[in-house]
């Protein structure tokens, strides 16, 4: 028998790829995209895709933090964000990444969460930390996707390709550099917030296997604070500020996604 999650998973997967294909078809061709229609479809893959994770993760014996589910969750913040972005700057075609990302997300949580990682004591404080840090994690995730396309147009620009696809798909580098440095000042202080609230809320580190996690994050923490001081007092851009935010995400990354992976696949704890 097909259960009810399988059915919104398949029915937000199909919402994801209709409004993926329409609006690359059409950026392609040079036409101007249905911004209604672009939201009114994309808007209904977000809500089964929170029906979906609200089933995986809120349960009877408490929240399941598991690994995927949080993956998922990051994934649907990212989609959310860039849609929000994408109102107020030139910069729809962002979309063509976030909505495969936000459906491989999608697949790994229904497909692969499992049942037992759950908070069952928490309080308001640490339920604050945690969704600070998604929704941190889910920005900077934007801001490494969004350095990655910068790099590579960069580099169609200096090496005068005849094919430059992103030059052609995207806003000029400028704008795009901009929304770059919106990321960070969003990622960075949002991050900043969930640092101090983990400091307040969790009682002790080590027993909960939070050192290794923590360390990483304020390093990537300086790493971010590091550029946006340089730009807005040096003006670093450019390979520079690509350079120090894929660095950020990774050390962010590793923190978190990989000290969780290693501690619930390997360690099982």
């Amino acid at each position: 028998m097909i259960s009810l999650p399988l059915v919104y998973t398949i029915l937000a997967l199909f919402a994801y790829t209709t409004s993926f294909w329409y609006l690359f078809m059409h950026l392609m061709s040079k036409r101007d995209p249905n911004h209604w229609f672009i939201g009114l479809v994309l808007g209904l893959g977000l809500f089964l895709h929170s029906v979906v994770l609200n089933h995986d993760m809120v349960t009877p014996l408490g929240i399941n933090y598991d690994v995927f589910n949080l993956m998922s969750f990051i994934s649907l913040l990212m989609l959310v964000l860039s849609m929000l972005y994408s109102t107020y700057r030139p910069v729809i075609a962002l979309n063509l990444i976030g909505i495969p990302v936000a459906a491989f997300g999608l697949i790994l949580g229904f497909g692969f969460s499992k049942s037992n990682q759950f908070i069952e004591q928490h309080s308001f404080g640490l339920d604050l930390h945690i969704i600070l840090s998604l929704s941190a994690y889910a920005v900077l995730f934007m801001a490494a996707i969004q350095a990655i396309i910068l790099w590579i147009q960069n580099r169609e620009l200096k090496k005068k390709q005849k094919k430059r696809i992103w030059v052609n798909l995207l806003p000029p580098f400028q704008v795009m550099e901009s929304l770059l440095f919106d990321l960070l000042i969003t990622g960075f202080s949002l991050l900043t917030v969930a640092l101090v609230f983990g400091f307040f809320t969790i009682d002790n580190f080590f027993a909960q296997h939070l050192a290794h996690k923590t360390a990483f994050s304020i390093v990537s923490w300086f790493v971010y604070g590091s550029i946006l001081i340089g730009h807005y007092k040096f003006g670093w851009r450019g390979e520079k500020a690509i350079r120090f935010t894929l660095t950020g995400f990774f050390l962010l990354a590793v923190g978190f996604i990989g000290s969780k992976f290693i501690l619930e696949m390997i360690l099982h704890r």
